[in-house]
């Protein structure tokens, strides 16, 4: 693959330990903003644009505005301006597209940063926090069905994922046992990232045994409560030193309540390889918003990177997993393994991907990985979603 002259590199990368909690998003914006400086060799004042993805510091944090800045006034950034972009749990992939897009068209070198704080002791206001992703009035109603329904979380979302996981049974033939192989390679994938939340390798008969969450999701299916940040230094490609990771293509869609959700996954998928010129089967891995296991199998088949009831046998035959054969899935852990950090979640997925092609990733390194893609959705609009934004990366020239 040749390199186009309007790739964006990856220049340096920085990611907090997401299975801690006692770091506020001052302390996690810092860190990693200073380790991805440094890994890029890049100063501050070098800086032409900061980019900022943040859900929920309005609520948790008491910070409902201007929080790149705020959080960011030990980074000794200057008169380096600083854009702030809430997307959900998109927030991290919507802050890349716009750095991409801004490095792309000259801007010079960008920061994008990441960063949220989920754990306050009050889950009532996590719950909101992440339920602001829907629309007001879309959430009343939603509560008022799911009261009915088997759903002792009492979370929307995870009401959505329940209805989504028995469609993808009834209609592509999955099966309790392929969402329990997702989780299970999940926290496999996990245990080998000395970043990830999960550390514990867990059995299939621990999935499908652990506690209902909703309907035929158990809890060791779905994401977690994360508390996280990442960052990523871009550039454009002509000014990037050789083997820098490159995005050759960045791509963003959202949803207004047309058009079900995993179609909407399809419209961006084919948005995605017309635009990189790239076909689904080339990929080496993805990095795929798994918030639950079920939604993992979905996903791979909407996005058209397994056939439609190919992804649940894939996976249980170990094909996903690293060094299985097929096309690996978050090898990161993924949002069940890693976790889900809400805004921060898109770059940790662009993280990932620039370490494995970088090949340090150590136990976890995908093998002879040069190409891969990163999926960050964010929202729902009655059933559509609210934001898709979609990242190949490769290897650099």
């Amino acid at each position: 693959m040749s390199v186009q002259r309007d790739d964006v590199a990856i220049l340096g990368t920085g990611m907090t330990d997401m299975s801690r909690r006692d770091l506020s998003p001052e302390a996690m914006a810092d860190h990693v903003v200073r380790e991805a400086l440094d890994d890029a060799g890049v100063e501050a004042d070098q800086l032409a644009l900061v980019v900022v993805g943040n859900a929920m510091g309005g609520r948790l944090s008491d910070q409902a505005c201007i929080r790149g800045q705020s959080w960011l006034r030990k980074a000794a950034l200057g008169n380096v301006p600083v854009i702030n972009v809430d997307n959900s749990c998109a927030g991290g992939a919507s802050a890349a597209h716009v750095g991409t897009l801004a490095a792309r068209a000259g801007a010079g070198v960008v920061l994008v940063l990441g960063v949220e704080k989920m754990w306050t002791g009050d889950r009532a206001a996590t719950m909101a926090g992440i339920e602001d992703g829907l629309p007001a009035d879309y959430r009343s109603d939603m509560h008022a069905r799911f009261e009915a329904e088997e759903n002792p979380g009492g979370s929307i979302l995870m009401g959505l994922n329940d209805r989504w996981a028995r469609v993808c049974m009834a209609e592509h033939g999955a099966t309790l046992e392929h969402f329990a192989a997702a989780a299970v390679k999940a926290r496999l994938h996990a245990s080998w990232n000395p970043m990830a939340q999960m550390q514990e390798v867990v059995t299939m008969d621990d999935v499908l045994a652990a506690p209902q969450v909703a309907g035929v999701l158990t809890r060791l299916m779905c994401s977690s409560f994360t508390d996280g940040a990442a960052a990523v230094v871009l550039a454009p490609a002509s000014v990037a030193p050789a083997g820098a990771p490159r995005i050759i293509a960045s791509v963003a869609r959202s949803g207004n309540g047309e058009m079900d959700y995993h179609d909407r996954l399809a419209s961006t998928a084919a948005a995605m390889w017309e635009a990189s010129g790239i076909a689904p089967d080339e990929f080496d891995m993805v990095e795929l918003h798994d918030a639950t296991s079920p939604e993992e199998i979905y996903a791979l088949e909407s996005l058209g990177l397994f056939g439609i009831g190919e992804a649940g046998p894939a996976t249980l035959a170990g094909a996903t997993t690293i060094g299985g054969g097929a096309l690996t899935v978050n090898p990161s852990g993924g949002l069940v393994g890693r976790g889900h950090p809400l805004g921060a979640t898109g770059i940790a997925q662009l993280v990932e991907l620039a370490i494995q092609l970088r090949g340090r990733a150590g136990r976890r390194q995908v093998p002879s990985a040069r190409l891969g893609l990163a999926v960050n959705t964010g929202g729902i609009i009655e059933g559509d979603a609210a934001y898709i934004g979609m990242h190949a990366v490769t290897v650099g020239a």
